[in-house]
């Protein structure tokens, strides 16, 4: 007599494979990386001079003083870490695990669950850093 071959897990969508948490990484390391050249930049990309504050209810910051406009070098830096941003974000949501996901039966709000899962997995933030909330959000 042969032995029965044991059943197969069931399918877990949060199980996700080791590339598809690099890349949810790289999406993180990746716009910390811009958000931390953004808070050095001046508030305009192009020179401004800016407008008087104006008083005005339920406004938080009414004016903006002048901007020099950012040098060719923050230009370009920001440019290159936005569009290693995209690239990246653009393999995360188009990973083939999501297509597996839908194979199995995962779709509508499991998706969607199973997807702001991948944004707090191991290995998916850098550790020992506090992302805020607010920041891993966009990131993915």
């Amino acid at each position: 007599m042969s032995t029965p071959a044991p059943e197969p897990d069931p399918f877990d969508p949060q199980d996700f494979p080791a590339d598809l948490v690099a890349a949810q990484r790289q999406v993180a390391d990746l716009y910390a990386a811009l958000r931390a050249h953004q808070a050095m930049l001046p508030w305009s990309r192009e020179p401004h001079p800016g407008w008087p504050d104006e008083p005005e209810r339920g406004r938080e910051r009414g004016g903006r003083p002048a901007s020099p406009g950012w040098t060719p070098d923050e230009a370009a830096e920001f440019d290159r870490l936005m569009e290693q941003l995209r690239a990246a974000t653009a393999r995360v949501q188009c990973h083939t695990w999501w297509e597996r996901c839908k194979q199995e039966g995962i779709k509508g709000a499991d998706m969607v669950v199973t997807r702001q899962a991948l944004k707090h997995a191991k290995g998916a933030v850098p550790e020992g850093t506090l992302l805020e909330q607010d920041d891993v959000r966009p990131a993915a």
